[in-house]
C-alpha cells in the first residue's frame, strides 16, 4: 500500500519529479511548453495556489500551497497528462517518470523563500545561465517585473522578498546551499523539529475528517494512469497508440482500458477523455462502451 503524503489544506510544498532512469523527458521546447500547458490545467482544476516552477531537462521541481486539500489528485492528473503525452510522442512503452512525486512540506514564510530560491537557482546550479531569471522554462523572471502569468501568484512571492534587490541577494547568499530537510515516518519536511508535530497532527485530522464517505481523495485507493498504462501494454504486447480501434480487437481493447482507468484509476469520463488515446472520442459515449465492456467481460 502507498505511504499517504503529508500534507493538509493551506500547506506549502516543494514537490518534484524526474524521469524514468533519468532520461530526459522535457528535453526540446515544445515538450517543456506542453507541461507548461497541463500544469496550467491542473492549477486551475484543483484549485493549487503556484508560487514558482522549474521544468529542467530531466526534472521539475513546483512549490505550491495545497489550497484545495487536493494535492495527490493535482499530481495524479498532471503527471498522467503527461506521462500519455509523452508515450504517445515517444513511441515508447513503460513508465515516463520515476515515482509519483517528491513531496518535501514547508514550515512557513522564512522556509518558503529558500524553496523558492532553491526551485529557480537550479539552472545556475546546472550552469546552463549565470542568472536565474535568464532562464525561459522557470518562473524566475517574473517577480519584480512588468511579465504576466496566469497560473503563478507573482504578487504573493514578491512580498516576500520585498524589492527585486532583497530578492537577487537572498539568491546570491544561497550559492551551494542545499535544502535543510527533516525526515518523518510520512515523508520530508522543510522547517523545525516543532513543526514536525504540528503537521502530523494537522495531517492526521485531515484523514479523520474525510472518513469513508470520500474514498476519493484517499490517494491510496486508486493506482496511478501511468502504472495501469504499463501494465495494460506489457499485457497487450505494444503501446495503446497502436491498438486500431477501426477492428473489433481495438475496439474491445480501448474499451477494458476505459474500465481500468475508471475502476482502478478512478478517473471520471471528461477526465479519461483527456488522455490523447481517448481524445477523439465523445465523453456522453463513454458510460455506454464503459457497460457494455463490464457485461462482455463478465460473460467471457
Amino acid at each position: 500500500m502507498k505511504r499517504s503524503r503529508l500534507t493538509y489544506e493551506g500547506a506549502f510544498h516543494h514537490c518534484m519529479n524526474r524521469g524514468i532512469n533519468g532520461e530526459s523527458i522535457f528535453a526540446g521546447q515544445q515538450n517543456k511548453s506542453q507541461f507548461l500547458d497541463y500544469l496550467e490545467e491542473s492549477v486551475r482544476r484543483y484549485r493549487i495556489k503556484l508560487y514558482a516552477y522549474c521544468i529542467m531537462e530531466n526534472h521539475y521541481h513546483l512549490i505550491l500551497e495545497n489550497r484545495s486539500g487536493k494535492l495527490s489528485d493535482f499530481f495524479r492528473h498532471l503527471n498522467g497528462q503527461y506521462g500519455m503525452y509523452y508515450r504517445k510522442i515517444s513511441g515508447e512503452k513503460g513508465y515516463v517518470f520515476q515515482n509519483r512525486f517528491k513531496s518535501t512540506i514547508i514550515q512557513d514564510d522564512t522556509y518558503l523563500k529558500t524553496a523558492v530560491g532553491y526551485c529557480i537557482l537550479n539552472p545556475v546550479r546546472a550552469r546552463i545561465v549565470e542568472c536565474f531569471d535568464h532562464y525561459v522554462w522557470s518562473s524566475g523572471s517574473y517577480y519584480f517585473s512588468e511579465k504576466e502569468n496566469s497560473i503563478l501568484d507573482i504578487g504573493f512571492v514578491n512580498e516576500l522578498f520585498v524589492s527585486k534587490e532583497e530578492l537577487f541577494n537572498f539568491l546570491a547568499n544561497m550559492s551551494g546551499q542545499e535544502l535543510n530537510i527533516l525526515e518523518t515516518r510520512y515523508g520530508e519536511v522543510l522547517g523545525e523539529d516543532g513543526y514536525v508535530n504540528d503537521a502530523l497532527s494537522r495531517f492526521d485530522r485531515r484523514k479523520k475528517d474525510y472518513g469513508f464517505g470520500r474514498k476519493r481523495l484517499d490517494e491510496r485507493l486508486f493506482e496511478e494512469v501511468e502504472k495501469i498504462i504499463w501494465e495494460f501494454e506489457k499485457k497487450i504486447g505494444y503501446p495503446i497508440y497502436n491498438i486500431d480501434t477501426r477492428t473489433r480487437e481495438g475496439r474491445n481493447l480501448r474499451g477494458e482500458l476505459l474500465v481500468l482507468l475508471r475502476d482502478v484509476g478512478g478517473l471520471r469520463f471528461p477526465e479519461i477523455n483527456r488522455i490523447p488515446f481517448f481524445e477523439n472520442y465523445q465523453v456522453f459515449s463513454m458510460s455506454k462502451l464503459y457497460h457494455d465492456t463490464l457485461r462482455r467481460l463478465k460473460k467471457s
